[in-house]
């Protein structure tokens, strides 16, 4: 049953990798080691199995290496955490009206470019 879920994982990579391979994302690598983690296969045979079938676009073994340490540790979660930092900023035409209004009114404020 094992090989046989392999294979057809396998066979499920390698067609989304024959039309658009950017199209496999993080959130899916981290699924596919954590399934041949459970399998028992070491760090090395799983960043193996990803080149052979990612070709340039696998994870580089030392994420393997840390998601394989995550998941010894039981910590089974194949989403990345969201991490703090700058937000994204978006720009609309709504948002440069309400600053020129703002700035209108008050004559202290300033315009960074």
């Amino acid at each position: 049953m094992c090989r046989i879920a392999n294979l057809f994982l396998l066979q499920r990579l390698k067609g989304r990798t024959s039309g658009d391979a950017h199209d496999f994302n993080n959130t899916e690598t981290h699924a596919v080691t954590k399934f041949f983690f459970l399998q028992g296969k070491a760090p090395k045979e799983i960043h193996a199995i990803l080149i052979e079938t990612l070709a340039e676009h696998a994870t580089l073994c030392a994420t393997v290496k840390n998601r394989v340490a995550q998941f010894k540790r039981g910590d089974f979660s194949t989403c990345d955490v969201p991490r703090p930092g700058r937000p994204k900023t978006v720009t609309t035409q709504e948002i440069i009206d309400q600053i020129h209004e703002l700035i209108l009114e008050d004559a202290g404020l300033r315009l960074n470019q």
